[in-house]
C-alpha cells in the first residue's frame, strides 16, 4: 500500500469515526403534550427548529382542546370521546387532525415523554387537581412505551394588563397568580409522582423581568413571536438536555438580541428548576 493510499485510508477512518460520534450524540425524541392552547403556544412553533439546530430530531404531538382542564382530559380518556384536534410535527411539518380520541393519540407513537398540564384559570387552585393522579395512571396504562416518562408543563401567569374574569381569583395580580402556581406545584406534584417540570411559567416571568411585560398577545396567550420562542427554548433545553443559550436558530421575526434574551431566560429557568428554585419577581 502506497503512502498516498494509507493517508486516504486514515482520512476515511477519521471521517467514519466523526460520523459515528455525531450519530451517537444526536437524539430522536418523541414528545406528546396533553394540553390546550397553552401547549399549542409552547410546542407547535419553533421547538422543532431549535432542536434541529443542535442536531436533535423531535416528533411533537399536541392533544388540543381550547381551555381543557385535567378533569375533562380524564373524562375523555375514560369515555373515548373523539373531540381532540391532534396537531403533530414530523420532520418540521405540522399536520392537524380533528375529531380524534385521546386514546388514539396516545397509541399513535411510542412516546418518550408525555406532558400534562392544567387549564390556566385553574393552574393556581389546588382543589382542581383531584384527578391528576388518576389521569396520569390511566394515560400510562395505555402507552406503548414501557419506559415512557411523564413531565408537568408549568404554565404562566397572566399579563398585568389582563382584565378577564379568569384573573379575578388571583385578585388581578400577576405576582399572586405566579406564586399560587408555584405553591400548587410544590404541594400537588410530588404526591402523584410527577418530579419533572418544564418551567415555562418561570421562563416567562424571567423574560418579563428583562424584556418587560410584552410576552402576551391577549393578556393570556403568548405572543406569536418572542413569547412562543421563549417557551420553545425552555422545552428544547428540557427535552434535549443541551443548553439552549447560544442556539443558532431564530425566526426572522425575532431579533438577535430578543433571541439571546429568550435563550438566557429559558436556560436560567431550567437551572432554577434543577435546583428546586423559582423566580418570584
Amino acid at each position: 500500500m502506497t503512502i498516498r493510499m494509507k493517508a486516504i485510508r486514515r482520512i476515511y477512518i477519521v471521517v467514519w469515526l466523526l460520523l459515528m460520534v455525531a450519530t451517537a450524540e444526536a437524539k430522536t425524541i418523541k414528545v406528546l403534550a396533553i394540553g390546550n392552547s397553552f401547549s399549542q403556544d409552547a410546542v407547535e412553533h419553533y421547538l422543532y427548529e431549535l432542536a434541529a439546530a443542535q442536531g436533535d430530531s423531535l416528533i411533537i404531538g399536541n392533544a388540543y382542546i381550547p381551555g381543557c382542564p385535567i378533569d375533562r382530559h380524564y373524562d375523555n380518556l375514560k369515555t373515548g370521546k373523539a373531540e381532540y384536534e391532534y396537531n403533530k410535527v414530523t420532520h418540521g411539518v405540522l399536520a392537524s387532525h380533528k375529531g380524534v380520541s385521546l386514546l388514539r393519540i396516545i397509541r399513535d407513537e411510542q412516546w418518550d415523554i408525555i406532558t400534562l398540564q392544567q387549564a390556566s384559570p385553574l393552574s393556581g387552585i389546588a382543589s382542581s387537581y383531584t384527578n391528576l393522579g388518576r389521569m396520569k395512571q390511566l394515560v400510562q396504562s395505555y402507552t406503548t412505551n414501557l419506559h415512557v416518562q411523564f413531565a408537568w408543563h408549568m404554565t404562566w401567569a397572566y399579563a398585568h394588563s389582563y382584565t378577564g374574569k379568569e384573573f379575578e381569583h388571583y385578585s388581578n395580580d400577576q405576582r399572586r397568580m405566579y406564586e399560587d402556581i408555584v405553591h400548587v406545584m410544590q404541594q400537588v406534584l410530588p404526591s402523584v409522582g410527577l418530579t419533572r417540570v418544564i418551567p415555562t411559567g418561570t421562563a416567562v416571568q424571567l423574560g418579563r423581568y428583562i424584556m418587560g411585560d410584552v410576552l402576551n398577545r391577549d393578556g393570556r396567550h403568548l405572543s406569536l413571536t418572542v413569547g412562543r420562542y421563549l417557551a420553545a427554548c425552555t422545552w428544547c433545553e428540557f427535552l434535549t438536555g443541551k443548553i439552549v443559550d447560544g442556539n443558532r436558530y431564530r425566526p426572522e421575526s425575532i431579533s438577535e438580541e430578543e433571541a439571546r434574551l429568550c435563550q438566557q431566560a429559558a436556560h436560567e429557568a431550567i437551572f432554577m428548576q434543577h435546583h428546586h428554585r423559582y423566580a418570584i419577581l
